[in-house]
């Protein structure tokens, strides 16, 4: 049903076939009566006047070029309606999965032994980024961490528009489910655990998106301290002489910040931009496969809400968009959001589950779930375990930290975002927004962004980043009071109410209000790549109130920045130091100018250094790269050579002449130290004799080696690796060099967008990387796929007449 430029628009009744185009469905039931030539009045005759009926869902779902719909509704659950069953059109059969994990319920029928699956193939990928448990311990995890109860409660007391689009995404959702049942696609037909679900299973979906920082990374510690029913209390000794690495919490969320999850933002404001108004790029690196896929869309409820961009999995609404007014994006913040505490056990009780608070005894609480496991006869056992919480947060057992469960201690994960239901609110209110003063307002009040920054531009000409997250409110006083008892664990003494969270006013208990955190309103620019709030301007360091600063759980300063930090700071620098004004051709130059800055600060020094030599290897090895353009384009050619010797010589220590400067953070360190040399050579040599095992020329175009396969076919894809090398454009592939190359990529460039404004509305150009649908049959399951490798930016219809004009215009209307 494409509609060639210049042919008349068609509305697609409500009756109109199942088959949209391959794999794209719309359903003719519950919908206006009269469709069929029976139904029509006899010539001549004059036809009764129509019968109106109010009905309690109406609802228009308009696609537009690539699948984009547009979902508009006079009310919030219309809305999640629409929204819910676009999305099981795209998307079913991984949202169903992504369900059976929240409700614990994957072992029941996968067994417990296995795992969530990664993508194969042409199959999406069910597995998470955040944990790696097998099912019975996801299934243990979810059901035992969760509190459904609280949930309900805090939705309960909560704004009614959230509950709205919630309970409207509900019955959207399950109107697609039951009406074509039998018709899903392969991955899913005729699958028993695709099922209508529930306000408690989309209130569990949206729990779990809030947890990726804090329980969700450390899911394993709590389902080890898991208690079989029944079974006799075994409380550990204190821990051996074993060396421990109290340090390995921190270091495995950093690990998942560094070399997983990342993004771009960049916010400029009127002093750059050429028009007067703000920009903005919007470049989060994130999952290519489960429900942290994003999903384009828009939502309108005329003269409420009217925001236009992407949302998570099954959250209904804008999480990174644009309105008329006001563009926005998220970057994960280097904030830490949780803290652990250690209790002193009363040993009155031979149990261990009474805990000694400001020298009282308080008993633990409990909850024991149950979990259903599939068996190799296809019946079902039951298994079951008691976990512990006291007032600061869950029993957690981590044997490697020292933190063990014994008759005088034991630890608990103090999380703040565990029952944090306010980030659905929050992204309603950031899509209200009129500018990033009103932006800004709303994280203020709501305060319910889980773990992320946000950087947003106006109409105006203002630019803002903040990082609004929720930050448990320990004080930078309480680092240095004795209330830390082991500042590598993040481990607080929770024996005394001092050494506890603080409060701030007009905030949630035990968390900081934005107000008091890092935030920055400028007409220039401001930016952010992964690290601190120090550096989010380089002509303005931001270090916090006098004397000791923010809390150091916000993030680290006068620290070296990433690679990908500073070539993100250094293109901006470069085009300001040449006098040019901003559009949104030059954010989009520079968010695929792949520029390698690695190879920018290494390879001055080093391929004089190497060319010096005799050996021929090296020869061979600086010759491809002193052809190569230091970038990493499809047509790069040494890009994945001077990877595989990054790779290593990035670990190199003392590598670099001059070091890293305080006052001069974007361009320091830099230069190969003479000592380093040596080391860097024999890199490169064990580079070149690995492609060279492999089979692949020195001078490879990246373009052959780093591509994603979709329906047989690859697509070459540009950009590299982000923190590691210095690619502002970052993808993380899932497999290695091998012969065949870097084989699909795991996380990485997937919603990017940049937007500016004008006198009617918005301008914005985005694309969806791997595209809108996990359907191998679906249309839009390859096509913004080649867009991205093309480099192509397609222009996004906000106004309703830029809508109807769409060369792909197709509406759908859904009533109830």
């Amino acid at each position: 049903m494409k509609r060639q430029p210049g042919a008349p628009q068609r509305r697609l009744s409500p009756c109109f076939s199942r088959s949209l185009q391959a794999g794209i469905a719309a359903s003719c039931l519950l919908v206006l009566a009269g469709c069929s030539d029976s139904d029509k009045p006899a010539p001549g005759t004059t036809p009764p006047p129509p019968v109106v009926t109010a009905s309690r869902i109406n609802v228009d779902v308009a696609r537009t070029t690539y699948g984009v719909p547009h979902v508009r509704a006079n009310d919030f659950r219309s809305l999640g309606y629409g929204l819910a069953y676009a999305y099981a059109q795209d998307n079913l059969c991984m949202f169903a999965d992504t369900v059976l994990t929240v409700r614990g319920e994957r072992s029941q029928f996968f067994g417990g032994e296995a795992k969530a699956p990664q993508r194969t193939g042409d199959e999406y990928g069910a597995a998470s980024g955040f944990m790696d448990l097998k099912n019975e311990d996801s299934d243990f995890f979810f059901k035992g961490y969760l509190d459904i109860n609280q949930l309900r409660a805090n939705y309960a007391a909560g704004s009614a528009e959230p509950r709205e689009l919630v309970e409207g995404y509900v019955e959207g959702y399950n109107r697609y489910v039951t009406n074509f049942a039998g018709q899903y696609p392969a991955a899913c037909k005729d699958a028993k655990w695709v099922r209508p679900i529930t306000v408690d299973d989309m209130y569990l979906i949206m729990a779990e998106k809030a947890l990726h920082a804090s329980g969700q990374v450390f899911s394993k510690d709590f389902v080890a301290a898991g208690r079989a029913v029944g079974g006799t209390v075994s409380l550990a000794a204190r821990a051996g002489k074993a060396k421990l690495d109290p340090a390995s919490l921190v270091a495995q969320l950093d690990k998942f910040n560094r070399q997983g999850i990342g993004s771009n933002g960049l916010a400029v404001g009127k002093d750059l931009s050429a028009n007067g108004r703000g920009l903005l790029l919007g470049n989060p690196h994130y999952p290519w496969t489960s429900s942290d896929r994003f999903y384009q869309a828009h939502l309108t409820v005329p003269g409420r809400y009217d925001a236009m961009g992407v949302i998570i999995g099954g959250v209904p609404a804008i999480v990174i968009g644009f309105n008329r007014d006001v563009a926005w994006s998220h970057t994960v913040t280097t904030a830490i959001h949780f803290t652990t505490f250690r209790l002193a056990l009363d040993p009155g009780d031979a149990t261990g589950t009474t805990y000694l608070y400001d020298g009282k005894p308080v008993k633990m609480t409990s909850k024991t779930v149950a979990v259903d496991v599939l068996q190799a006869d296809g019946t079902l056992a039951k298994r079951s375990k008691t976990f512990w919480f006291s007032q600061q947060g869950a029993v957690i057992v981590r044997p490697e930290a020292g933190m063990t469960w014994t008759a005088s201690n034991a630890y608990v994960l103090a999380d703040p975002n565990r029952n944090n239901t306010r980030m659905l609110e929050q992204w309603l209110g950031i899509g209200k927004a009129t500018s990033v003063q009103s932006l800004k307002a709303s994280l203020d009040q709501v305060v319910g962004l889980p773990w992320v920054n946000t950087v947003a531009a106006d109409r105006a000409g203002n630019a803002l980043y903040a990082d609004a997250s929720v930050v448990p409110h320990m004080d930078a006083t309480k680092f240095g009071n004795g209330c830390l008892l082991l500042p590598a664990a993040l481990m607080f003494d929770g024996s005394r109410s001092s050494c506890a969270w603080g409060q701030d006013a007009n905030a949630p208990a035990g968390i900081f209000s934005p107000v008091n955190g890092p935030s920055m309103l400028r007409t220039d620019y401001v930016g952010n790549s992964n690290d601190s709030y120090w550096l989010t301007n380089p002509k303005a360091l931001l270090t916090g109130p006098a004397p000791l600063g923010f809390s150091p759980l916000y993030g680290r300063v006068g620290v070296e920045q990433s690679l990908r930090t500073r070539i993100g700071f250094r293109q901006v620098e470069e085009l300001i130091a040449q006098g040019k004004k901003l559009g949104l051709h030059e954010l989009q130059t520079l968010a695929f100018a792949n520029r390698l800055h690695a190879a920018e600060l290494v390879l001055p020094e080093l391929l004089p250094a190497c060319s010096a030599g005799s050996d021929q290897v090296l020869l061979q090895a600086c010759a491809a790269l002193g052809a190569w353009d230091r970038k990493v384009n499809i047509d790069s050619r040494g890009a994945v050579l001077f990877r595989e010797f990054w790779n290593t010589a990035a670990s190199i220590p003392n590598k670099w002449a001059v070091p890293f400067n305080p006052a001069d953070p974007v361009n320091t360190p830099h230069g190969v130290a003479p000592g380093a040399v040596p080391a860097m050579l024999t890199a490169l040599k064990n580079a070149a004799l690995k492609l060279q095992a492999l089979g692949i020329p020195l001078d490879g175009a990246l373009g052959d080696y780093q591509t994603e396969t979709r329906n047989g076919k690859r697509y070459p894809l540009h950009g590299g690796i982000g923190n590691i090398d210095g690619s502002y454009n970052s993808l993380t592939m899932r497999s290695g060099l091998t012969a065949t190359g870097y084989n699909g990529v795991h996380w990485g460039q997937s919603y990017i967008q940049t937007v500016t404004f004008d006198d009617a509305g918005p301008l914005a150009q985005a694309v969806l990387t791997y595209g809108q649908s996990t359907n191998p049959r679906s249309p839009y399951y390859t096509d913004q796929l080649g867009a991205f490798s093309r480099k192509e930016w397609p222009i996004l219809p906000f106004a309703q007449d830029k809508i109807k004009a769409d060369p792909n215009y197709m509406l759908l209307t859904l009533t109830e």
